[in-house]
C-alpha cells in the first residue's frame, strides 16, 4: 500500500523521496486521537461513528497530497477541525463545552471501578470541569492539547494555523487561568469547611 501512495504522490508531483505513511497505518495509529479531537469538538455520541469515519475518508482522500510526513499529527488535527466544523454547519448546532469533561475523566481500566472510584472520578470530573469552563475556549483548547493530548507546541500551531507565538502565548495565559481559578475554588472550599 505504501507503494500505492508513492506512485500516487509521484502522479501528483510530489517529489519522490517523500515516505507518505499508508493509510493503514494511519488509521491504526491515529483513530484514538481522531476520535477523542471529535468529541472535543462537540460531536455526541449518536453521531461519532459516522463523523470518524467521514474524517478517516478526507485523510484518505488527500493522503496523496501530504508534503511533510513528520507533521503528521497536525495535519490529521486540521482534518478533523474542519470535518467537524462543516459537521456543526450542516447540522446547526454549536459545539458543546460541557463535552471537554469527557476529554479528562475517561479511564482505560482493565477491571469495573468500585462505587466509591466512580464518585470520586465524578467529583473530579466536575471540579475540572468548573475549572476549564473559566478559561477563555481558545485558550482552553490549547491547554487541552498539551495537557490531555500530548501534542508539542508547533504541531498545535500547524493544526490550527495560527503563530508559534499565539500558541505559547495562549498556553500560558490558560495555564495561570487555571491556576488562579483552582486557588478561588480551594479558598471557596475552605472558607465552607470542606478542605
Amino acid at each position: 500500500m505504501a507503494t500505492e501512495h508513492s506512485e500516487r504522490n509521484e502522479q501528483a508531483g510530489a517529489p519522490a523521496s517523500i515516505e507518505v505513511p499508508a493509510f493503514d497505518s494511519i488509521y491504526a495509529q491515529y483513530f484514538e486521537f481522531v476520535r477523542f479531537s471529535a468529541r472535543y469538538f462537540g460531536v455526541k455520541p449518536p453521531a461519532m461513528d459516522d463523523v470518524v469515519q467521514e474524517i478517516f475518508m478526507v485523510i484518505h482522500r488527500k493522503l496523496a497530497t501530504l508534503r511533510q510526513p513528520e507533521s503528521l499529527r497536525s495535519w490529521i488535527y486540521s482534518i478533523v477541525r474542519r470535518t467537524v466544523t462543516d459537521y456543526h454547519r450542516t447540522q446547526r448546532t454549536r459545539l458543546a463545552s460541557d463535552l471537554v469533561l469527557s476529554l479528562f475523566v475517561e479511564t482505560q481500566q482493565e477491571t469495573q471501578p468500585t462505587p466509591l472510584e466512580l464518585t470520586e472520578q465524578s467529583e473530579a470530573a466536575q471540579l475540572l470541569q468548573g475549572l476549564l469552563e473559566e478559561i477563555d475556549p481558545r485558550k482552553r483548547e490549547v491547554l487541552i492539547l498539551v495537557e490531555a493530548q500530548g501534542m508539542t507546541v508547533p504541531e498545535i500551531s500547524s493544526g490550527l494555523e495560527i503563530p508559534l507565538d499565539t500558541v505559547y502565548t495562549r498556553l500560558r495565559a490558560a495555564r495561570i487561568a487555571f491556576d488562579a481559578a483552582l486557588r478561588r475554588r480551594i479558598a471557596r472550599e475552605k472558607s465552607r469547611g470542606r478542605w
